[in-house]
């Protein structure tokens, strides 16, 4: 009701505007003459109604009623203006171009200005009348709470904003809008030198990151918060080293991949996380492009539950497809998500789906019952030395559990299917590795004559995830240390989750059929860096308090991991983050006998997992061909105990049933 007098409330307040402008600019027009302007304002008068009624629409049109002025900025006034210019081209038509003798254009080009300046006027007011309220509401808090005399006496925290734009206006004004956290804001710091000595938001602009020290000494500041969402990890690394010995603490506002709503407040700010000390610059992505393939259209998420597949879901679901199906194994993890985007996306017409890729049965019925236009397969077993303990699980779950879906997707005529892939799959040295090398090798295979448009995406690791060793550090850092590193040359590439998303959907926008897209990763990161910097972060010395202990090479892994093999190469896409292989399919017509050999060495619990490892690795080392394909097998298999191949040999004499159980499969 409130909302609904305040636009009754600027609609009369505009058509009073538009007479007074009118009356105003025939009045200086004529020198302020009544009897020279009368005559003019006798002609006008027929026309003012329609003319009021086209201006008012046009207001409407450009959303002069549906704005909260109080909040308005410089990009509202602009709209004022626009609106305006248009409206007195529809004035101009009306009084000058198609009445003869009508008002002189001079007249109609003033009503034009002064229409504008007093439109505007009265939302600016609405604008002042709120900072006023809150400056009021402020002074009485301040008053209530002592706040005043407690930062004369020194109580209230002293804090230092760095960075002077956008985001530090708002933390500025936060900040002054909530007394009661006590702090008071001492100025800003930005390396922009054409800010240096000027006031933003109320506060002075006192000097660069370089200043820091000397500003933090000068003027006994206690916290530092670092308002820059988009800069780049190397900025707040920097930001933080200049902080380092001076006693102060050092808070943020999150990542723009965390800001993914846009809104900055004061719960936003929060300490330093390793994170930050990576972040890259944001991700640009074609909302126009990912919007055609996913709104409206059904899209299934495969390990919906997990942490990629979580993301996954919420960012799909900001572009309002038609439904949203979260598959996964795990029922607590698909009702957690289910809950949490109920509430967030309160429209969409969310399937929570209980199933076991393994099970081509029950994900032959997802497919038919639901019928998805995008799948993004994200469900996989993905812990590197769990897998080397549990080969035949990685083989059964990444190979054969990424085929039923894959094959259900082709089957009822989804028009994308996305494999969510990792660098581990790049000349593979542990069975996981090797378990999503093979998939790949499915959905290229796939791929070729289908209408489906099969792709893969590889990257590396993602801070956060579970199993990642950001909360392994921590918990050790918790304990008390030491930090366990496995080697002191281990490097890995690292993303954030939301930003490896991002790039995800965007590469499927762009995928044709076949391709194998890589995420840049930027630069490598030695792990003994991060844990030293995680236990800097958590308030400790790396050097003294807590220590780092190697441990040596877990089963499977390598010490630098990689995103291509030497075979393939990369080309270009239309997006400077994303990267395609160049590498050929490797299956031509051998799919059932490549299938057929995974099965084998998924049968053996014990030695099935080296063998398929020394297979993968043979058969990927060049194009592979029947010959090839069988001949790496026959090898793979004769290396093994005899125990290994008189079960093998059971395992051929069982052949034909297993080639019709795979080949239901791929039916």
């Amino acid at each position: 009701m409130g909302y609904r007098v305040k636009r009754i409330g600027l609609v009369l307040g505009d058509v009073v505007c538009i007479l007074i402008s009118f009356a105003l600019a025939l009045l200086v027009r004529f020198d302020f003459s009544f009897s020279k302007a009368l005559p003019y304002w006798h002609l006008g008068l027929g026309r003012f109604p329609i003319l009021i009624v086209i201006r008012l629409c046009i207001y409407y049109v450009f959303g002069l009623y549906s704005r909260l002025w109080q909040f308005a900025s410089v990009k509202e006034a602009l709209i004022i203006a626009l609106a305006g210019t248009f409206a007195s081209i529809a004035d101009y038509l009306l009084l000058h171009r198609f009445q003869p003798g009508g008002f002189p254009r001079s007249i109609i080009f003033m009503a034009w200005s002064l229409n504008i300046f007093l439109t505007g006027g009265i939302r600016l007011f609405m604008r002042v009348r709120r900072e006023w309220a809150n400056y009021v509401t402020v002074s009485k808090q301040m008053a209530r709470l002592g706040l005043e005399q407690a930062a004369s006496s020194g109580n209230a925290h002293k804090i230092l904003i760095v960075g002077a734009g956008e985001a530090g206006v708002i933390v500025a004004r936060e900040l002054r809008a909530h007394p009661e956290v006590g702090q008071e804001i001492v100025g800003f710091v930005d390396d922009d030198p054409s800010k240096q000595g000027y006031i933003v938001a109320g506060y002075r602009v006192l000097g660069t990151k370089e200043d820091l020290p000397d500003l933090v000494a000068s003027h006994d500041v206690e916290e530092v918060i670092i308002a820059m969402p988009s800069v780049p990890g190397t900025v707040v690394r920097q930001i933080v080293s200049a902080c380092d010995g001076l006693g102060v603490k050092v808070l943020t506002l999150p990542g723009v991949y965390e800001l993914l709503d846009g809104k900055v407040d004061v719960s936003r700010i929060r300490a330093i996380d390793i994170q930050d000390l990576l972040r890259r610059e944001e991700v640009k992505v074609n909302l126009e492009e990912i919007g055609r393939y996913l709104s409206g259209r059904n899209v299934l998420v495969t390990g919906a539950g997990g942490s990629i597949g979580r993301e996954l879901s919420r960012q799909v679901a900001g572009f309002s497809p038609r439904s949203l199906i979260l598959l996964g194994h795990g029922e607590n993890d698909i009702y957690e998500v289910n809950i949490e985007l109920r509430e967030t996306f309160r429209d969409l017409n969310i399937i929570p789906v209980i199933a076991d890729i393994r099970n081509d049965e029950r994900i032959d019925w997802v497919f038919s019952s639901y019928k998805p236009d995008v799948v993004f397969h994200a469900a996989a077993h993905k812990h590197v030395p769990l897998m080397e303990s549990n080969p035949e699980e990685a083989i059964r779950n990444n190979v054969f559990g990424t085929w039923n879906v894959a094959c259900s997707a082709k089957r009822y005529g989804a028009e994308r299917f996305v494999l969510i892939s990792t660098d581990k799959a790049v000349n593979p040295t542990s069975v996981m590795g090797c378990s999503k090398r093979a998939a790949e090798i499915l959905i290229q295979a796939l791929a070729r004559g289908s209408g489906t448009k099969f792709m893969a995406v590889r990257f590396g690791n993602v801070l956060g995830s579970r199993g990642s060793v950001i909360p392994l550090f921590k918990r050790q850092i918790k304990r008390g240390g030491p930090v366990t590193v496995t080697h002191p040359d281990m490097v890995r590439y690292f993303m954030t989750i939301p930003e490896a998303v991002q790039l995800v959907i965007q590469a499927a926008a762009m995928g044709k059929g076949g391709e194998i897209f890589i995420l840049d990763m930027g630069e490598p990161v030695k792990i003994v860096d991060l844990a030293r910097d995680l236990i800097r972060l958590s308030g400790f010395d790396p050097d003294g308090e807590i220590d780092i202990v190697f441990t040596g090479i877990r089963p499977g892994e390598k010490i630098v991991e990689e995103l291509l093999t030497a075979e393939e190469g990369t080309g270009t896409t239309l997006h400077e983050r994303i990267f395609v292989a160049k590498g050929e399919a490797l299956l031509d017509d051998n799919i059932q006998e490549f299938l057929d050999t995974c099965q084998r060495f998924a049968g053996d619990n014990h030695e099935g997992g080296k063998a398929f490892v020394s297979w993968i690795r043979k058969i990927t080392a060049s194009k592979t061909t029947d010959e090839r394909l069988s001949q790496s097998a026959g090898e793979a298999e004769g290396s093994q105990s005899p125990k290994r191949r008189a079960a093998l040999e059971s395992l051929r004499l069982r052949k034909e049933s297993t080639g019709q159980a795979v080949s239901k499969l791929s039916r």
